[in-house]
């Protein structure tokens, strides 16, 4: 089973997407009908649609597209973490349409000025509850912010972990050094797995070459067995078309065994998530 662990859906008609409006390309809708081609064309058997906004309804919305929508497996929501309630809210979201197909909560950290922001007693108190609901925290962070969450990685063992698009390193001389030693710091938590995902926008020509040393890092320090791919569907339009970015993923992963790409390309995903085949 191959799986797209990491992409978007949104209807500009039902809910806004207030991160696009300086963005034309991105400035309007994608649906199920617009990703399928390029899943079919590259046999793609499942997706994890992952939210794009803080607002509450939109994570019932993702839930009922996985209900109507045979690829789309797996939902990565969200709901305020600091609130009180967090349990109660996730077992409601859990008996929704497509409540079943709920595997994980997301906030967009790198929104959050406070580099710290993840480490405060009442956000991890919110990630603990996700983690005794039976899910997945997923880690959306900027660069600053990478090393508190590592910590809270650490710090919270019974929790289980994605970061998102590697941890969006900077992509240069100067960002890989500190970007490897807080992935080998990471890879010793076998609470955290790492989406190789959203990394074509982060250079410029010939990514395979340019994100060579980060996916070295990437499968050498976590390993195949956690690291998972992801398209970043369509924010990844910005930079490259899905099948372009897929090839890219390939080729930072030819040296790979079968069974290592099978974990890459679909084993770990359905792992981590539970997407059975």
């Amino acid at each position: 089973m191959r799986i797209d662990a990491h992409h978007h859906l949104w209807d500009l008609a039902v809910r806004d997407q207030p991160w696009t409006r300086d963005i034309p390309a991105l400035r309007r809708t994608f649906t199920t009908a617009d990703l399928r081609p390029a899943l079919d064309r590259n046999a793609i058997d499942a997706t994890v649609v992952v939210q794009t906004v803080a607002v509450a309804e939109e994570t019932p919305e993702l839930l009922a597209l996985a209900a109507a929508d045979p690829y789309v497996r797996a939902v990565v929501g969200w709901t305020g973490l600091t609130g009180p309630g967090i349990a109660d809210r996730l077992a409601e979201l859990r008996e929704l349409p497509g409540g079943p197909a709920l595997v994980g909560i997301r906030h967009g950290i790198q929104d959050e000025t406070d580099p710290e922001w993840i480490a405060r007693p009442e956000v991890r108190r919110g990630i603990e509850a996700v983690g005794a609901a039976g899910l997945v925290y997923e880690l959306l962070v900027r660069p600053d912010q990478l090393p508190a969450a590592v910590r809270t990685v650490r710090d919270l063992p019974d929790v289980r972990f994605v970061l998102d698009h590697a941890g969006n390193p900077i992509v240069g001389a100067d960002g890989l050094e500190p970007w490897t030693a807080l992935l080998t710091e990471l890879a010793g938590c076998p609470n955290a797995a790492v989406k190789l995902s959203g990394l074509v926008t982060r250079t410029g020509a010939d990514p395979a070459a340019a994100l060579r040393p980060y996916a070295d890092v990437l499968l050498t320090t976590v390993g195949p067995g956690r690291l998972m791919y992801g398209s970043d569907w369509p924010v990844c339009l910005l930079a490259a078309g899905y099948d372009e970015v897929l090839a890219v993923a390939e080729t930072l992963t030819g040296a790979l065994s079968a069974d290592e790409r099978e974990a890459v390309f679909g084993g770990t995903a359905a792992r981590w998530y539970g997407i059975a085949a």
